[in-house]
This record gives C-alpha cells, structure tokens and sequence, in this order.
C-alpha cells in the first residue's frame, strides 16, 4: 500500500512528454487491462475505448485538441467514447453476457433486466448519455492509477473539440461520442512540471467522518 500512495504521489498531469520513448506491448495491454476490469454502474460499460499509436491519426487530432503537445508526443491517446443511447439490444446483449459467463439462464435474469429497463433503457437520450460520460470518467480513473502504478505518465484532458474527435475517428454517424481522453507515455527531462510540489486540499478540508 505505501509504494501505491507514493506512486500517485509521482504521478502528475504530464505536460510535455518524451516523443522517442514508446510504451511497450505488454504496457500497453496492462493498461487495457485496468480499463477492462473498471467498475461501472451495473457493469454496463457503456462506452468504448479508442488506443491511438498511429502518428498520422494522432497529428490529424491535435489541431481539434487546441494544438496542445500531448497528443502527438505521447506514445498512445486513448479515447474514452461513451453511448449516446443505451437500447434493449445493448441490454440484451449484456445480459446474454452475464448468462453464458456465469452460467446463469437467461429467464433468471428477468428481474435485473425488469430493472434496467426501468433505470437505463426508459429514461431520456440526454440522461443516458450524461451517465454513460459518468462512467466512462471512472474507468479513465482506473487508468490513470495502474499508470501511476506502472510508472506510466499520463495527462487526462478535457480540452478538445469532441465532434471533430468523433468525425477523425469515424464515429460520429455511430451510437458512441468522445467523452474525455488521456494521453500516456513518458516524461520529457525538459516538463519542468515535473519538479512541481503536488498542491492538494488538506485532509481537514476533503474528508468529513461521520
């Protein structure tokens, strides 16, 4: 536990990463990993993850990321793209998933499919996609800590334009729209950010123990 809290205490929001220095394979599959094995509300996971190397593909987004080094520096971008709707097949086939992992039958998951058509299915295209945005932040959560872990630099950002995102990656005719992304590689000795003291709230002012 002490080396996983001082990890996140090295980790920090890379602003200028080192160009010639790639993640390996296994990185990056240990990476996907963590993505994969991410919590969500139900375990839905109502988004996808785009894992951008190509350079080319990388160049033609930086200039709808306000130009910003990280994208074309770093060795990988990952895309986090959540469902702009969250239908009965989606479910269906989420719970058919749960049935042949679990051996469970099908007919015995009416209840928890009774129950998320009410939550999820039913409710207004907006909320769907705000929720499933939400959950697509947790899993970049999970990233950015087995990065740290990995001794793995990344920066999250927010800054971009996410329809010029979605038209690059040809998704904007598709059920799915950039909700956040991360850039990660390795640091540059010159990102002076580096040297930073980590300014944090005091526990006093974060925490409240009930």
């Amino acid at each position: 536990m002490e080396n996983y809290i001082e990890n996140l205490n090295w980790r920090y929001a890379t602003k200028k990463f080192n160009p010639e220095k790639k993640l390996s394979e296994d990185e990056v599959q240990s990476l996907l990993k963590s993505i994969q094995l991410s919590a969500s509300s139900y375990g839905l996971q109502p988004y996808e993850v785009f894992v951008i190397s190509d350079e080319e593909t990388k160049a033609k987004l930086k200039p709808a990321a306000w130009n910003q080094s990280q994208l074309t520096d770093a060795s990988h971008v990952f895309v986090f793209a959540g469902l702009k709707k969250i239908d009965e097949n989606y479910l269906d086939a989420y719970l058919d998933n749960i049935s042949k992992i679990r051996d469970i039958q099908i007919q015995d998951l009416s209840g928890l499919k009774n129950m998320l058509t009410t939550n999820i299915v039913e409710q207004p295209e907006a909320n769907q996609k705000t929720w499933a945005q939400k959950q697509a932040y947790i899993a970049l959560g999970n990233l950015l800590s087995a990065a740290a872990h990995l001794k793995i630099d990344t920066c999250p950002m927010e800054g971009f334009d996410a329809q010029k995102f979605d038209e690059i990656l040809g998704i904007n005719e598709t059920n799915l729209t950039s909700a956040v992304i991360a850039t990660a590689g390795f640091r540059s000795e010159e990102d002076q950010m580096q040297h930073a003291k980590k300014v944090r709230k005091q526990k006093e002012e974060l925490f409240h123990i009930i």
